[in-house]
C-alpha cells in the first residue's frame, strides 16, 4: 500500500512539473516575442565567410621584365628619362615602345633592364602628334616580351595597373594600381610645358592609378597583365587628383607598324596659318557671330586653302557638320580625313557665312 503511495506521488510531481513548465513557456513568449523572433533571425544570417585579396603580383610578373627604364642623352649627361617595354621580338630584333616626348631631342638612347643590362637603342621613328617613338635592340635569350591586350574590350571600372619609373631611377619599376576610369577622353595636348595653348587633341584612356613624372612610355595594363595603353600624361591642376591618362594600345600599334615598315604618316593639310578666336581681339570679328572658332591670319600660295579660295581674315567654324572651337580641335577634326578627300569648310567672312570646299593635301605632320 505504501509503495503504491509513492508512485502515485511521483506521478502527481510529473504531470504538475509538466503543465508548469509548459505554462512558464507560454507565458515566456507571451510576455517576450521579440527576444526570440530576433535570436531566430539572427541565427539564420550568420555565415561563415573567408575574404581575401591576393592582389597582382601574377600579372605584375608576367609584365615586369619586359618594361625598360628608357635613358635619353644629350652629349654626356641625361637629359631625360621615362620608360617603355618590349612589345615583340623579330628576326633577332626586339622591339620597344615608349613616348615621343620621352626621347625627343636626344643624341643617345639608352635603356636599362631589370637584371641591370644597360643597352643603347636605335630610334626606328617617332611621331609627335601620336607621341608615340619605337625603338630596337639586339635581342638576347632571356629577353621578356608583354602580351598586348585590348583597350576596346576594356571596361570602364576595370582594375587596372602601371609600371614605370617615377621621378628618377630610384624608384624603377614602379607598380601603381587604380581602375579604367574612362575611355575616348578628349585631352588637349601642349608641345611645349610653357605653352599655354593647346597644339592638338589625344583621344585617352582615363585611370586614378598614380601616373607621375618617368612613367611617361610605359605599360597601363589589365589585371590579366596585358597592356592596353601606354602612360602619356597626367592632369596637373589646383583641385584635381588621380587624373592620369593613356595612349590606346590599338593607336600605338597602328603607328609602330607604320614606322618598323618606314611607312610615311601622311596626314592632311589646309596650308593656313592661325590662331583660336579667344585669342584675337574682338575688333578683329563680331562676337554675336561667334565665340569659338579658328582666326586664319595667312594662307600659303598654292595650298589646297589657297586654291579653294580660303582667305586671311576668315574665321573657320565647322569642318563639314562638326564645330571646330579652337586650333586643337581643327587638327583633331581634320585627321580624321585622308589626302585627297574634300571636305566642307563653314567660314565667317565680312560678318557673313560662307561653306567652301576644299580638296586636302599632304603634309608629313
Amino acid at each position: 500500500m505504501e509503495k503504491k503511495n509513492n508512485w502515485l506521488i511521483k506521478i502527481i510531481v510529473i504531470i504538475i512539473t509538466f503543465f508548469l513548465g509548459a505554462f512558464g513557456m507560454y507565458l515566456l513568449f507571451h510576455f517576450y516575442p521579440n527576444e526570440f523572433i530576433t535570436a531566430t533571425n539572427t541565427t539564420k544570417v550568420v555565415k561563415d565567410v573567408s575574404i581575401t585579396d591576393t592582389g597582382l603580383s601574377e600579372a605584375v610578373n608576367k609584365i615586369y621584365d619586359a618594361v625598360v627604364v628608357v635613358e635619353t642623352y644629350v652629349g654626356k649627361t641625361v637629359a631625360a628619362s621615362g620608360t617603355g617595354f618590349v612589345y615583340k621580338v623579330e628576326d633577332d630584333k626586339a622591339y620597344i615602345l615608349t613616348n615621343n616626348h620621352v626621347i625627343s631631342g636626344g643624341t643617345k638612347i639608352y635603356v636599362n633592364f631589370t637584371d641591370g643590362k644597360k643597352i643603347e637603342a636605335e630610334v626606328l621613328g617617332s611621331d609627335s602628334y601620336a607621341d608615340i617613338a619605337v625603338l630596337s635592340i639586339d635581342s638576347f635569350d632571356s629577353i621578356s616580351v608583354a602580351s598586348l591586350g585590348s583597350s576596346d574590350n576594356a571596361k570602364v571600372g576595370d582594375t587596372v595597373f602601371a609600371v614605370g619609373a617615377p621621378l628618377d631611377s630610384a624608384y624603377s619599376w614602379t607598380v601603381t594600381r587604380g581602375i579604367l576610369s574612362g575611355k575616348n577622353r578628349l585631352i588637349e595636348v601642349s608641345s611645349s610645358n610653357s605653352n599655354s595653348t593647346s597644339d592638338w587633341v589625344m583621344s585617352a584612356l582615363q585611370t586614378d592609378a598614380a601616373i607621375n613624372s618617368g612613367n611617361s612610355g610605359g605599360p597601363l595594363c589589365n589585371a590579366n597583365g596585358e597592356v592596353i595603353g601606354i602612360t602619356s600624361m597626367k592632369l596637373v591642376k589646383s583641385g584635381v587628383e588621380g587624373m592620369g591618362f593613356a595612349i590606346p594600345i590599338e593607336t600605338a600599334i597602328d603607328y609602330s607598324d607604320k614606322i618598323i615598315k618606314n611607312e610615311d604618316i601622311k596626314r592632311p593639310y589646309l596650308g593656313i596659318s592661325m590662331y583660336n578666336v579667344t585669342d584675337i581681339s574682338q575688333k578683329y570679328y563680331d562676337s554675336s557671330l561667334t565665340t569659338t572658332g579658328v582666326f586664319v591670319t595667312d594662307v600659303q600660295k598654292d595650298s589646297p586653302a589657297y586654291k579653294a579660295g580660303i582667305e586671311k581674315g576668315d574665321i573657320i567654324i565647322k569642318i563639314n557638320d562638326t564645330a571646330i572651337e579652337s586650333v586643337a580641335y581643327l587638327k583633331y577634326n581634320l585627321y580624321k580625313y585622308n589626302v585627297g578627300e574634300k571636305i566642307s569648310l563653314t567660314v565667317i567672312r565680312d560678318d557673313e557665312k560662307e561653306v567652301i570646299e576644299v580638296t586636302l593635301g599632304e603634309s608629313g605632320n
